[in-house]
């Protein structure tokens, strides 16, 4: 019997897109070994894929192409990994999965009573040992392969990109239409703005009129959810948790606030141990437990949230007034900048929190340094361990980490406007398996600029205008989609991608 040309192609349809969930399958299997002390980047490369995927299966594409594609992405993530059982892959793909669904308020322990057991899963959640330079001298060994001009040159990254496209990175950073425009802190500066660690649609701000807002983008129109009040002066910075469920704030009225997202309550009110202001934070990237903050008083302090208590051993003072602070991925790694133009780098005890002090850099002495973003790789095709900084130089600076003390070497700079104000910059987000490198800066010129890091020439990508004061932060949200930045007058501006 001859099936109907109908069910034919369902069976056609079904079967590529089995070819798909294979795929899918497969990267599964692999995630827990992707950046392992890092679970927000797997869960969201995973969602990425996945993503990818569903909208593939839908393009028609040949089924032996699809197969051939399918035994590919096995050998390459062979050839980057090593072969894994099947049993143990999906094991640790499962123990991942419960890992990264845990909230921060449930992980909460006082580790100062026991360090022995943040030392145990430390080891446990520290499985990468490899180095900095190794790290490096691979990437740069597979870069050196291939032909001059090609691009991305991980093989995991090959397999990504084809199925990303070819889309270049000017098309993909062609932010220009304004989404909407947050007035509620008018006349307050707004030194920081976040989006929710991979969310698309929920948004954070800061303001020195002493309040936080969370905000929601959709559904439309976007919404003020609610304020955060209780700091008795401005807000300086603040930082979500990894799962979103907190976010601790630091204030000029020398306190740091603990808040619940879901009802904006505080849960906690810690103060300074140095009765001074708090003028930055961050939390530590594998235990959220722990915060690190810095203060007018040149102090460096790790801070156990549950508990409100110093870590001992988790102090250090620098040359000035601590204004900028950057963990690496696996949390072994701490920088910070102050006000005299230096940036410190400092191991992290996993076990203990204790801080042992490695480097100091002098970017320009006497030039505040207001911006540190570090990341492992920049993109596929920027193979160094990498750190940007903001340093009042009119100039954003990229630099490599050059070993496993943080030592920093420069690699180049762009032309910007910075002089005096708490001017911040980021990376672009992970996902971004297009050819080129990106990072975006606030400036005084009332403008937030996109450069290409990997362009030798003619660096600037885009440069948005609308602001009619000097733009402070910016951030992206999980999938690029949508832009928002902060200036010193209180707007923020959420800007949309151009769409083609």
């Amino acid at each position: 019997m001859i099936a109907p040309a109908g069910g034919h192609a369902r069976r056609g349809g079904r079967g590529m897109a089995a070819v798909w969930q294979q795929v899918l399958a497969v990267d599964a299997r692999y995630n827990a070994y992707r950046t392992p002390t890092f679970p927000q980047f797997r869960t969201q490369y995973i969602r990425r894929r996945s993503q990818l995927l569903r909208e593939n299966a839908k393009a028609g594409h040949p089924p032996a192409l699809r197969r051939q594609y399918l035994r590919l992405r096995g050998q390459l993530l062979g050839q980057r990994y090593g072969p894994l059982s099947e049993p143990g892959s999906a094991r640790a793909y499962s123990n991942s999965i419960v890992r990264s669904s845990r909230t921060t308020l449930d992980r909460m322990e006082d580790f100062e009573d026991d360090p022995r057991a943040l030392g145990a899963r430390g080891h446990r959640r520290s499985v990468s040992r490899g180095s900095y330079q190794l790290q490096a001298q691979m990437n740069r060994a597979v870069y050196e392969d291939r032909p001059p001009g090609s691009v991305v040159p991980t093989s995991v990254a090959e397999a990504s990109r084809a199925m990303a496209g070819d889309t270049s990175l000017s098309e993909n950073y062609a932010f220009a239409g304004m989404y909407h425009v947050f007035d509620q802190h008018v006349d307050e500066a707004v030194p920081r703005v976040r989006f929710a660690n991979d969310d698309r649609h929920r948004l954070a701000c800061c303001s020195l009129d002493g309040s936080i807002s969370l905000c929601q983008l959709v559904p439309a129109p976007p919404t003020v959810l609610r304020v955060l009040r209780g700091h008795t002066r401005g807000v300086s910075d603040f930082a979500w948790s990894l799962s979103n469920d907190i976010l601790v704030s630091t204030s000029l009225d020398a306190t740091m606030r603990i808040w619940a997202s879901e009802d904006g309550r505080c849960i906690r009110e810690i103060p300074d141990p140095d009765s001074a202001e708090l003028l930055c934070c961050t939390f530590q990237p594998v235990n959220n437990n722990l915060t690190v903050v810095g203060n007018a008083k040149q102090n460096v302090h790790v801070m156990n949230i549950s508990t409100g208590k110093k870590v001992k051993g988790g102090s250090s003072k620098l040359t000035g007034r601590v204004l900028a602070l950057s963990f690496d991925a696996p949390g072994r790694l701490l920088w910070a900048g102050d006000d005299r133009g230096s940036v410190f780098s400092f191991l992290f005890d996993m076990a203990t929190g204790k801080l042992t002090k490695a480097k100091r850099l002098v970017v320009h002495e006497g030039s505040p340094v207001t911006s540190i973003s570090a990341r492992s790789w920049v993109s596929r095709e920027a193979r160094d361990p990498s750190l940007l900084i903001n340093a009042c130089l009119n100039k954003l600076l990229l630099y490599r980490v050059v070993d496993n003390e943080g030592t920093l070497q420069l690699k180049r700079s762009f032309p910007i406007e910075q002089s005096s104000h708490p001017v911040r910059s980021i990376f672009c987000p992970l996902m971004s398996f297009r050819q080129g490198a990106c990072v975006v800066t606030g400036s005084e010129d009332m403008c937030v600029h996109f450069f290409d890091v990997e362009r030798a020439a003619k660096a600037a990508v885009n440069k948005l205008q609308g602001h009619s004061a000097p733009v402070l932060d910016v951030s992206f949200n999980c999938d690029e989609s949508l832009l928002a930045s902060s200036d010193a007058s209180g707007m923020v501006i959420v800007w949309r991608r151009e769409q083609k």
